[in-house]
């Protein structure tokens, strides 16, 4: 059974950090590539960045460039979510997802692509609020 497991949320003021991790089982770490995802009250939910567990290529949103940071440890099935100088529209609930890489995925790196072709398997969130 696939489980994605998220951790690290809670509450933090702006201008802090938090560090995410989403530890992954029941899959072969290297055919998947694992992403962040989040979804603010009221808004859909939008891609963060991926990282592919074949080769360690990362891929961010334009809009998360800078402060945000995606990183792996491949012996613990763990990618984590760095993030900096948190601001109050950060606030959301964050998810980590997995999606095959299949041979576009091997070639073009991992994406951030929602609904029929998009993430196989999707963690239950955890949340994160920024205060003022």
């Amino acid at each position: 059974e696939v489980q994605l497991m998220e951790s690290g949320g809670g509450l933090v003021q702006a201008g802090g950090s938090l560090r995410l991790s989403c530890v992954a089982s029941g899959f072969t770490w290297g055919d998947y590539a694992i992403a962040w995802f989040r979804q603010a009250p009221g808004k859909e939910r939008e891609g963060v960045a991926c990282v592919s567990n074949y080769d360690g290529s990362t891929y961010y949103a334009d809009t998360m460039k800078g402060r945000f940071t995606i990183s792996s440890d491949n012996a613990k099935n763990t990618v984590f979510l760095q993030m900096t100088n948190l601001k109050r529209e950060d606030t959301a609930v964050y998810y980590c997802a997995a999606e095959v890489l299949d041979l576009y995925r091997l070639i073009a790196g991992c994406g951030l692509r929602q609904g029929l072709f998009g993430m196989d398997y999707w963690g239950k969130g955890t949340p994160v609020t920024v205060s003022t």
